[in-house]
């Protein structure tokens, strides 16, 4: 079979590598969609803190399962399934405290474990300790499960920052994590989202999709006077900041109101790791500062379940399914922002 593997920074491959078989506790599983992040650009050009050389690549996976290690229960081959990508240890303080995201013993799928951009996969006894194997609803298909992954992440933050009924939201970045926040925000009850893009073309894909209530392109207008007038002078209640650059943490603590919450879910690039915070704005206007982090199996979970009812789609999200030989071509399009996202079907 054919594997995307990474080596080091800047040399991945697509070459040759026998067909797994399970082990004492381990399950097989026929890949059938394995979607891709910005994350999956940033460690085929230049690696990851946390990425170990010569492993399968790919970390938001859905499929089947072709065969059960010795020792497995509860499961029977066919089965359609969604795998978490963190997977936690289950026993440290913070897992046993139900903060699994911050994990310090945390392993993940594509990183130690080979990963789904490959025709099949074992799935580690790691994850079914954490119950991280999660069943597909019927109805969801493995390329929408698949995006379960990033969702349930965007779940994290907004469960952390606390986005409810009536809130005002600015969500900046209108890449696929974008997308999903936009509608999450929604689902959760906010009365007005608004989406921030740099980028003219991008924000016009993702605003023709999600619909915001307003799409504010920050190459052509001030965003955050445009955030201002649209909100009479006040400002928001949240932020969220789906963008890898500092900037937008900067500019989205000024969007909000008093009170507000801001989410730094965008991780910044490690070589620029801080931004310049005005320090009396967060205490004078009793500003919270949120970080995200992941997410856990229980939010994986629930991520497939809002997919499953219809809270929040993601079909139309899925703008490239691609076979496992066009993968460099996946790539492209979402380090140059041409679709929103993109699925591999290996």
């Amino acid at each position: 079979m054919q594997v995307f593997k990474f080596y080091a920074p800047g040399d991945v491959r697509l070459e040759d590598a026998p067909e797994p078989t399970p082990g004492p506790g381990e399950i097989k599983l026929r890949v059938r969609a394995t979607s891709m992040c910005g994350t999956d650009v940033k460690i085929s050009t230049a690696g990851h803190q946390r990425m170990e050389p010569n492993r399968v690549m790919g970390h938001e996976i859905a499929g089947e399962i072709a065969e059960l290690g010795e020792g497995v229960t509860g499961w029977a081959v066919g089965d359609r399934v969604q795998v978490i990508a963190a997977i936690p240890c289950g026993e440290c303080d913070w897992c046993r405290a139900g903060i699994e995201t911050i994990c310090p013993n945390q392993l993940s799928m594509g990183y130690q474990f080979d990963g789904g951009f490959a025709p099949y996969l074992i799935v580690p006894p790691q994850v079914m300790k954490v119950d991280g194997l999660n069943r597909i609803p019927d109805g969801v298909g493995f390329a929408e499960a698949s995006v379960a992954e990033p969702f349930a992440c965007a779940i994290n933050a907004q469960e952390l920052v606390n986005t409810h009924d009536g809130d005002t939201v600015v969500v900046i970045g209108s890449g696929p994590i974008g997308c999903l926040h936009v509608r999450l925000a929604r689902a959760r009850g906010a009365k007005q989202v608004f989406l921030v893009e740099l980028h003219r073309e991008r924000l016009d894909l993702a605003a023709n999709v999600v619909q915001p209530d307003a799409a504010i392109c920050s190459a052509e207008e001030d965003p955050i006077a445009k955030v201002r007038e649209l909100t009479d002078g006040r400002g928001v209640d949240v932020v969220i900041t789906a963008a890898a650059a500092g900037i937008t943490q900067e500019q989205g603590l000024q969007m909000l109101a008093p009170r507000g919450r801001i989410s730094l879910f965008g991780g910044l690039p490690k070589d620029k790791p801080t931004i310049t915070l005005d320090s009396n704005l967060v205490h004078y206007k009793e500003l919270s500062i949120w970080g995200a982090n992941g997410s856990s199996p229980a939010q994986n979970k629930k991520a497939l379940s809002l997919i499953a009812d219809g809270s929040v789609p993601v079909t139309d999200l899925i703008t490239h399914k691609l076979p496992l030989d066009q993968i460099t071509a996946g790539l492209d399009v979402v380090k140059n922002g041409t679709g929103i996202k993109v699925t591999i079907e290996p």
